[in-house]
């Protein structure tokens, strides 16, 4: 033990360095955190989600495709199921559009008995193409989004994020 003794000036000044060490410690682990979590994150996964459709199955008809998978946000984790309108354009490639009307968000559908060879969302009365073009005249601005596409090994579809369309010019 050391025979000099800390005077009270000293044990302020080392307990406030010490808990201010402490405090700017605690601010920037999130931050440091932030930074270096994409990094460290497995590259193994995969961002195309599986469906239950057989590639061989499809047409040139649009058909609905329903697909699940699990999301994590933070601590809770959460099944989410989402839909496509899939098909075979003419050079026999799959084409997979979003559902969401580019208007207010309303789910489209496919050769209703008003509107055939067409997507028609009902909120609004909007109208699209086989290959999600929006139709002039009606509210839809823009485009429906497409989903990229890959064939799992065993056949079945696999969908990845919806995209802005890269079939209308």
């Amino acid at each position: 033990m050391s025979k000099q003794r800390v005077s009270r000036r000293q044990f302020l000044n080392y307990t406030l360095t010490g808990v201010g060490g402490f405090m700017a410690a605690g601010m920037l682990m999130p931050m440091v955190r932030f930074a270096v979590d994409p990094v460290l994150k497995s590259a193994g996964e995969s961002d195309f989600k599986p469906t239950s459709q057989k590639v061989d199955e499809l047409t040139a008809e649009p058909v609905r495709v329903d697909f699940k998978y699990e999301q994590k946000d933070a601590w809770y984790t959460s099944e989410v199921t989402q839909t496509a309108w899939v098909y075979k354009d003419e050079k026999g490639e799959v084409i997979a559009l979003s559902p969401i009307c580019k208007h207010l968000g309303c789910t489209v559908n496919w050769n209703n008995e008003d509107h055939p060879n067409q997507f028609f969302c009902p909120c609004h009365l909007g109208l699209y193409e086989k290959n999600g073009a929006n139709v002039p005249g009606t509210p839809p601005l823009g485009p429906l989004d497409v989903y990229p596409t890959e064939v799992s090994e065993d056949g079945y579809l696999l969908l990845g994020k919806p995209q802005p369309n890269n079939l209308v010019k």
